[in-house]
């Protein structure tokens, strides 16, 4: 090659490599400019992430965040009376082997736990093992005012309390709620709160998981699974996203030695508004009603139905009449989503009914052998069908002091049982009554009372109000059936 020949190959290079970097040039400004004109907040809803656009941006600092948000998040202080056996030789093994005595002394019970104010007249969510049982509780806000707090709703099932705090007129900071459904894994968040009494600390950390349902630590389990170091006293904290947004109560953590190893779970913010608004109403929390039973789909099922995965919530009873038998679903169906979310398992369903009220309308989408079917159904409340007649027992028979009740889906609902289990339960019984001797328990259900079988309390009283010298009784206590005789 010459070198005049040479000298246009060069040039024909440069020309060349200018024009791509023209274009890339101007393709980077085209994505600059569609990034930019959409408003952040429009960005998070939608699940855009933006990348920093300057050095003070890649130089983040939480700062912001931490001073909007941390004034709403606060300390809860519980007190609770406990009783207590001390032997007077409890020092000497000897003479308390012998000698025994002692007696029973209260003594107060302190917990610590975090809280957060959703409303700036006094509202306060927390959860609930952090205030269960207390005589007093406290909230000290984060500018070390105390005051006394009133619980107003106290929700076991969903491991949320709520309470009130008199500012007398003044406003305070609120926290507020954000929709958790928009969160990915991934997102970064801040969990705040009162870890192990040192005083309001903020952890950051990842989005890990979402809608973790095997946490057993409450009836609706569907949490947020987050690695912000979350410690014993973050209980009720709050969990933000950088925008300040309330998307969790921080409630549990995963840890083999009580302090934090980087899981933690939030109640989703969903939830906790559901709970928050019922309190402010000053109404009892009424759980939508679905009217299906299901259970999880086990590889042994996925097989033997041809099913692909085992994702999904298997229909295994329904209510005649209910808001899914009037909505066409059968036992067999598999339900794969309600409105519009996906469902893994019977406790995601659980959650997606659980957030909604009594006469809202959902989508809900099921697998039928082959065919994906789609309906829409009307959620209720459960009916209390029979009424549950709460009856205390006398007379000369087995079940002398102990109260009764009839079973229904309202009565299930309220105490967690299964909505589909009929019959008669004890709710409990008086001290050294009939009953008690027989050792019966709080939570049994009567099945039959010398060979007949027992559908509702006045089932109960006939069968029991004649004197006999023998009584056959049949209860079913944990899923078991037990038997057991008695002379009159």
């Amino acid at each position: 090659m010459g070198r005049v020949e040479e000298m246009d190959w060069v040039l024909e290079m440069v020309r060349d490599f200018n024009t791509l970097a023209f274009w890339l040039g101007l393709s980077a400004v085209l994505v600059w400019a569609v990034v930019t004109a959409l408003p952040r907040g429009a960005n998070a809803e939608a699940g855009i992430r933006e990348i920093p656009e300057d050095q003070t941006a890649v130089e983040l600092s939480y700062a912001p965040v931490v001073r909007d948000v941390s004034p709403a998040v606060v300390n809860v202080y519980s007190t609770r009376v406990v009783q207590q056996f001390r032997s007077p030789f409890a020092a000497d093994p000897f003479f308390e082997r012998f000698f025994g005595g002692g007696g029973v002394r209260e003594r107060e019970q302190h917990s610590l736990g975090s809280g957060v104010i959703v409303s700036a007249d006094g509202i306060i969510v927390t959860n609930n093992h952090v205030i269960a049982d207390s005589e007093e509780v406290t909230v000290a806000l984060a500018d070390h005012r105390e005051f006394p707090a009133e619980v107003i709703l106290a929700d076991e099932r969903t491991d949320l309390a709520v309470l009130r705090i008199n500012p007398e007129g003044e406003e305070l900071p609120t926290a507020a709620f954000r929709n958790s459904d928009s969160l990915q894994v991934g997102d970064l968040v801040l969990a705040i709160g009162n870890p192990f009494g040192v005083g309001q600390t903020v952890t950051s950390g990842i989005v890990s998981a979402l809608a973790r349902t095997q946490i057993g630590v409450t009836d609706y389990q569907f949490f947020i699974q987050t690695d912000a170091a979350v410690n014993p006293g973050n209980s009720g904290g709050a969990l933000v996203t950088l925008d300040g947004g309330l998307v969790g109560i921080n409630t549990a953590i995963f840890s083999r030695s009580g302090g934090s190893i980087g899981i933690g779970f939030a109640i989703p913010s969903n939830m906790v508004r559901r709970v928050v608004e019922s309190a402010i109403e000053g109404t009892p929390i009424v759980r939508p009603w679905l009217g299906l039973g299901t259970q999880p789909i086990t590889g042994d099922i996925a097989e033997s139905m041809g099913l692909s995965s085992r994702s999904g919530a298997l229909v295994n009873n329904i209510y005649p009449g209910g808001p899914a038998d009037r909505a066409g679903l059968k036992s067999g169906d598999v339900v794969t989503s309600f409105g519009g979310h996906r469902i893994d398992d019977p406790s995601g369903l659980r959650y997606r009914v659980g957030v909604q009220r009594p006469g809202e309308s959902a989508a809900i989408e099921y697998r039928r052998g082959s065919r994906e079917r789609t309906a829409q159904v009307t959620l209720e409340e459960p009916p209390e069908a029979p009424a549950r007649d709460t009856t205390d027992v006398g007379g000369p028979n087995p079940f002398n002091g102990a109260t009764v009740a009839n079973l229904s889906p309202a009565f299930n609902e309220e105490n967690g049982l299964d909505p589909f289990v009929e019959g008669v339960v004890i709710l409990g019984m008086q001290r050294g009554s009939t009953a008690w001797r027989m050792r019966l328990q709080a939570g049994d259900i009567i099945r039959q009372v010398n060979g007949e079988t027992v559908d509702n309390v006045d089932d109960l009283l006939r069968l029991t109000s004649p004197r006999r010298g023998r009584w056959d009784i049949v209860f079913e206590r944990g899923g078991q059936l037990v038997s057991f005789s008695v002379r009159g």
